[in-house]
């Protein structure tokens, strides 16, 4: 089934913005911060746990207390694993390689180093896998033993406050905790599911507001080719011979010869704010055929140097054109 092309385009940016996010979760001020905060937890527990030595329960709770920090100090080594294998594979990728060193390598030393790279990227994933495995269990988990502990705190009411106070209150600080951190969650994925539904040029300016330069450069975005919309009225006729109805002319700028292209009614459009091209209006059109408007398609390829919607990359179809 053929999806819109404004749904691909979607479906485009809300790959980046994971992407982003996800690259942005596991930066070095991020992680640091995460760590200390459940390292926090853990120092915490491990204080009152300590204070209220002389203190009886009449619910379990000092197990509970302590299967909240073994939950902290587990999401702490995933973490970390994560981490340095994000930065091992980034040093990999970014690595730079020597032409000569390349010309100097035999065949089958070139074939040795490529397979010495894919088993590290294969430990790589496998760490990953077990890291990844070992978080979604402790999640799925944490989820149990939240309910667990909020049915004690639940059956023990003010006699446990009375008797044991240092601990029933340690306990509705942690729950009262995750709560919030659930509904915060909660309401970010849905914001961020209706902008990108709604709103996808401010979700496109976000991203070019947060992005480091990863996609293409001022000169390479002015390289390609721009043109001008002029509307058509239903009663004329367009040069080329179009069955379907045509909604205006492509003209290209810049040029002593100019080109044409006649755009049908339901292609006059850009995709990515889903308005309909206005008279005059400037378009960019991509070496794969898909136009945008200008401002539109210009901060999407300084996210990314890839056509919205099928993913060509400009990049290397002018490094193409240059060799």
């Amino acid at each position: 089934m053929m999806r819109e092309p404004s749904m691909l385009v979607r479906e485009t940016a809300a790959e980046q913005l994971e992407e982003r996010q996800s690259d942005w979760a596991y930066s070095k001020p991020v992680v640091v911060l995460d760590i200390i905060w459940n390292l926090a937890f853990v120092v915490v527990a491990v204080g009152v746990l300590i204070l209220s030595r002389n203190e009886s329960p009449d619910m379990p709770l000092r197990l509970w207390i302590i299967g909240y920090a073994f939950q902290c100090f587990l999401h702490i080594v995933c973490v970390c694993v994560e981490y340095r294998r994000r930065r091992r594979r980034q040093s990999t990728e970014y690595r730079p390689f020597n032409a000569e060193e390349e010309g100097a390598l035999s065949p089958r030393s070139r074939v040795d180093s490529e397979q010495y790279v894919s088993l590290a990227q294969l430990e790589d994933d496998g760490g990953s896998s077990v890291a990844k495995h070992l978080e979604s269990a402790n999640t799925m988990f944490s989820f149990i033993w939240w309910i667990i502990g909020f049915y004690w705190v639940s059956i023990g009411g003010q006699a446990m406050a009375r008797s044991s106070p240092q601990l029933y209150w340690l306990c509705i600080i942690f729950l009262g905790f995750d709560v919030f951190f659930v509904v915060f969650c909660i309401a970010l994925a849905c914001i961020i599911g209706m902008a990108v539904c709604c709103c996808l040029p401010c979700i496109i300016a976000i991203l070019y507001a947060v992005a480091d330069q990863e996609g293409a450069l001022k000169e390479d975005i002015d390289q390609l080719s721009k043109f001008k919309f002029k509307k058509i009225g239903s009663d004329k006729k367009s040069a080329a011979d179009v069955q379907e109805p045509v909604g205006g002319i492509m003209t290209e700028c810049g040029t002593d010869s100019p080109l044409e292209r006649v755009l049908p009614m339901d292609d006059a459009e850009c995709c990515i704010c889903l308005s309909a091209y206005d008279e005059g209006v400037e378009l960019r059109e991509l070496p794969c055929g898909h136009h945008f408007h200008c401002a539109c398609v210009d901060k999407w390829l300084y996210i990314n140097a890839t056509c919205p919607l099928c993913k060509y990359n400009i990049l290397k179809s002018q490094n193409h054109e240059e060799v």
